[in-house]
C-alpha cells in the first residue's frame, strides 16, 4: 500500500473509521476502470486539505483504509476479460453456436461475484465487530452488497439513501446476478431496508419506473428533471434538501455513486450522464442528514475511474474524506 489514507498518522489498528477497498468491475456495461479506483483516491488523498469552515479539527478523525485485496483485484482482471467476451456476444445478437461456451462464462461470473460479495460481508463484519465504523470503496456500484447486508445483521431497521445518475433497480442486468445496475434491486431483498430514497437518477428504463411506483412508498425517486425544473422556478436547494431528508428514516445508509455528480467532475466514470449535481450540492445534503439527528450508520463510494490525470481521483478523495467526516460526527467521533 502506497502511504496512508489522506497521510494520516493512523492504521486499521487505531483508526475508528475502516475504509474498506474492492478492487472490482466485472460486471460494468459500458466503460472499465473504476477497479482502479480505491488505489487511485488513495494516492490522491494525500493532496487534501482538511480544514473545514463549519466542523472544528475535521482532521482528528482517526480513519485508515484496509489493504487493497491483490487475489480479488487479480481474479477481477481475469473475469472481467470473460465478462466482455459474453457481453459481447450479447450484443451481437447471441449467436446460438456461441450459447454454450457464453452461458459458461456467465454462471463462472455469477458463481465468482456471490463469492466476493460474502467476502466484502465477512470483511465488514470484522471491522464491526472490533467497534469500527465502516465505509466501502469500490469498484462498481456492485460491491457494496455485502456491506449492506453486514450491517442488515446489527440494524433491524434503516433506509439507503442512493445518490446516483441511475436507479440502479434492474432484475439481473445482462443476466449478472450481481450487476452494477442491480445493487438496489438486490439491497432491497434485505427486509431490514425499509427505505430507499434515490437523488439525482436521471437514466432509467421502464421496469425500475413501474418497480419505483409500485413499491408502495418504500422507494422514494427524486428524479434530476423534477428537481432541477424546481429550482428553475424558485426552489431553492435547502427547501428540497429538506423535503429529501424529512423521506428519511431514523437509521441512514449513504450509498453514493460518483456518476450522480456533473461529469465534469467524474468523467472518466464507467456510465456519465449529463446532468447531475455539484460536490458541494451533495455534502449540504448529507449535511443536513447528519444535523437532522439522523445516524448515518454506514457509506459507500463507487465507480471513480481514474483517467489519463489524477483529476477525477482527486475528487473522488475529496468526496470520501466529507463523507467520512460527516460519518464521524454523526457517531461523535470528532
Amino acid at each position: 500500500m502506497k502511504g496512508t489514507l489522506f497521510g494520516l498518522p493512523y492504521d486499521t489498528e487505531t483508526a475508528a473509521i475502516v475504509v474498506i477497498p474492492v478492487p472490482w468491475d466485472v460486471t460494468v456495461s459500458y466503460g472499465a476502470g473504476t477497479a482502479n479506483g480505491p488505489e487511485a483516491i488513495l494516492e490522491a488523498s494525500a493532496q487534501i486539505d482538511y480544514a473545514q469552515t463549519d466542523i472544528d479539527e475535521a482532521w482528528r478523525l482517526p480513519i485508515a483504509m484496509a489493504e487493497i485485496p491483490e487475489v480479488w483485484q487479480a481474479k477481477g482482471r481475469q473475469l472481467r476479460l470473460q465478462a466482455e467476451k459474453y457481453i459481447d456476444w450479447l450484443e451481437n445478437g447471441s449467436p446460438e453456436a456461441q450459447s454454450l461456451g457464453m452461458l459458461s462464462i456467465l454462471a463462472e461470473v455469477n458463481d465468482q461475484c456471490a463469492q466476493l460479495m460474502t467476502y466484502v460481508e465477512q470483511q465488514c463484519t470484522y471491522w464491526q465487530s472490533l467497534g469500527k465504523q465502516t465505509i466501502l470503496l469500490g469498484g462498481d456500484h456492485s460491491t457494496p452488497l455485502g456491506h449492506i447486508r453486514a450491517l442488515a445483521q446489527s440494524h433491524k431497521s434503516f433506509g439507503i439513501l442512493q445518490l446516483d445518475a441511475h436507479a440502479d433497480l434492474r432484475h439481473a442486468y445482462e443476466g449478472f446476478d450481481y450487476s452494477h445496475a442491480s445493487i438496489m434491486h438486490n439491497a432491497l431483498a434485505c427486509p431490514e431496508i425499509t427505505k430507499l430514497v434515490q437523488v439525482g437518477i436521471r437514466d432509467f428504463c421502464e421496469e425500475e419506473k413501474a418497480l419505483i411506483e409500485n413499491s408502495e412508498d418504500r422507494i422514494t425517486t427524486f428524479f434530476d428533471a423534477d428537481l432541477k425544473a424546481a429550482q428553475y422556478e424558485g426552489e431553492t436547494w435547502a427547501n428540497l434538501c429538506e423535503q429529501i431528508v424529512a423521506a428519511l428514516p431514523d437509521k441512514v445508509y449513504l450509498s453514493f455513486d460518483i456518476d450522480g455528480l456533473d461529469p465534469k467532475l467524474c468523467a472518466n466514470t464507467g456510465t456519465p450522464v449529463p446532468g447531475g449535481y455539484e460536490l458541494e450540492q451533495v455534502m449540504y445534503l448529507i449535511k443536513k442528514i447528519e444535523s437532522s439527528g439522523r445516524t448515518i450508520i454506514g457509506a459507500d463510494l463507487n465507480e471513480v475511474s481514474p483517467g489519463a490525470d489524477e483529476w477525477d481521483a482527486n475528487v473522488g478523495a475529496r468526496a470520501l474524506y466529507g463523507i467520512a467526516v460527516l460519518l464521524g460526527k454523526s457517531h461523535g467521533l470528532i
